[in-house]
């Protein structure tokens, strides 16, 4: 498909471009971007006046439920629903069910996902067999399957050498180590932050403590194995303050954070609202703060969806007992635009953060509109006014704490691999 794109504004980080620019469309590729190109006809050609063209954003952490989980979603129902949020590259975490620790569970997905033709579908591999803790995957396998990095989620290593050893076996295959920190043992099945909320609430909480033991362990190890690592869903302001003095000492790490960790607090519990079930926890607003202010300076890198899409009833026990997490695709642009609102970033700046560092990360051609890139873009209007009805969501998830909400900022096209996916009816 030949598809030009006219009259719209270009923001592209990673080339330092922000204005007003044609760009244009042929064989999957982008092929021009500037003034008019003499002598092409476009199969299609979009009149994006008023609009912002950037990079297809690039989602470090969404599940999709498949395998394993298909009443919750599926790789075509969620897929569609990253598509039309202006998401064209996601990440997917290995704990499904099957795990993802072997080739087979990769060319699973892969092919799941090429059927649905939506989007880019990047596996995480498991760090260790069956993320039981005990026995490493085969990495070297699992990278030349497509996994674009290891992780062990939140499934706890108990044993350090084993983790250790898994750091220095995935540095030796040159796979970034995704970290998700959080001790087992200090969390002690909380479910929300240890403080005067869950006190009075009467919650089992999970101490500031549980995330900051967590990351000082895995900075020793980083220090001591050389490893790559990318720390995902940081909570607390203590935490931030770790990493970025392990970046100061030269550490080979990056760092993300979830959209609604950046506007929730532990305040927005109220009385049991178990959409704020979330892990990590909602916390404190100088927590927050801390985070939004991480985000400004690119001490946090990137900022991911954490989508976790859940059937009606896993939020409809008592709160300690729902299953934590949030059907976040749909609002993580909205979210991030707040954050320009806010005057915490610019628009090229919360461009970066999702699509052009979250591709650095993952080691993917995508997160730029270079000439010869893949034509991965999305084209939203930053003024457009909605409000989010959960059951108008995509998403076989409606579960969001933010229904109701209204928003400004809406995908209006999305293209992914030089094909329309998504548009604006």
């Amino acid at each position: 498909m030949r598809i030009a794109i006219i009259n719209g504004h270009v923001i592209d980080p990673h080339n330092d471009v922000n204005e007003k620019k044609n760009l244009y469309i042929q064989d999957g590729k982008i092929i021009h971007v500037g003034n008019s190109l003499d002598g092409f006809q476009s199969d299609v050609t979009i009149d994006a006046d008023k609009l912002i063209i950037s990079p297809g954003f690039v989602d470090l952490c969404a599940r999709l439920r498949e395998p394993g989980l298909e009443h919750k979603g599926t790789i075509e129902s969620e897929t569609r629903a990253a598509a039309a949020s202006g998401i064209t590259s996601l990440c997917v975490p290995p704990d499904t069910n099957p795990v993802i620790d072997t080739p087979a569970v990769v060319e699973l997905i892969h092919q799941r996902n090429q059927d649905a033709g939506f989007i880019r579908v990047y596996p995480l591999a498991a760090l260790t067999r069956g993320l039981a803790g005990e026995h490493l995957s085969e990495m070297a396998h699992l990278k030349a399957a497509g996994c674009v990095g290891v992780s062990n989620m939140l499934h706890p290593m108990l044993n350090p050498q084993v983790l250790r050893r898994a750091m220095e076996y995935a540095a030796s295959v040159d796979m970034t180590v995704f970290l998700y920190p959080q001790d087992v043992g200090l969390a002690n099945k909380g479910c929300a932050h240890e403080g005067v909320v869950s006190t009075r609430l009467g919650l089992a909480g999970i101490p500031e403590a549980a995330e900051t033991q967590a990351v000082a362990n895995f900075l020793m190890l980083v220090e001591q194995t050389g490893t790559r690592v990318h720390f995902a869903h940081l909570s607390t302001a203590r935490a931030v303050q770790m990493i970025g003095r392990a970046k100061y000492d030269g550490l080979d790490i990056t760092a993300d954070v979830a959209a609604h960790q950046l506007h929730l607090t532990e305040m927005d519990i109220g009385y049991f609202n178990s959409q704020c079930h979330v892990r990590p926890p909602l916390r404190t607003q100088r927590d927050r703060d801390a985070l939004r202010h991480a985000v400004a300076v690119a001490q946090i890198e990137a900022i991911c969806s954490d989508h976790q899409p859940h059937d009606v009833d896993a939020k409809l026990a008592p709160f300690a007992e729902t299953e934590p997490g949030i059907s976040a695709l749909e609002t993580l642009l909205p979210l991030s635009l707040r954050l320009v609102n806010d005057g915490i970033l610019k628009l090229p700046e919360m461009i970066d953060r999702l699509s052009t560092t979250p591709a650095e990360i993952l080691g993917i051609n995508a997160g730029h509109l270079s000439v010869d890139a893949p034509a991965d873009i999305c084209i939203f209007d930053p003024n457009a006014h909605w409000t989010l009805k959960p059951e108008n969501m995509l998403s076989h998830g409606h579960n969001t704490p933010f229904a109701n909400w209204e928003f400004q900022g809406k995908v209006i096209t999305t293209i992914c691999k030089g094909e329309i996916v998504f548009s604006q009816k």
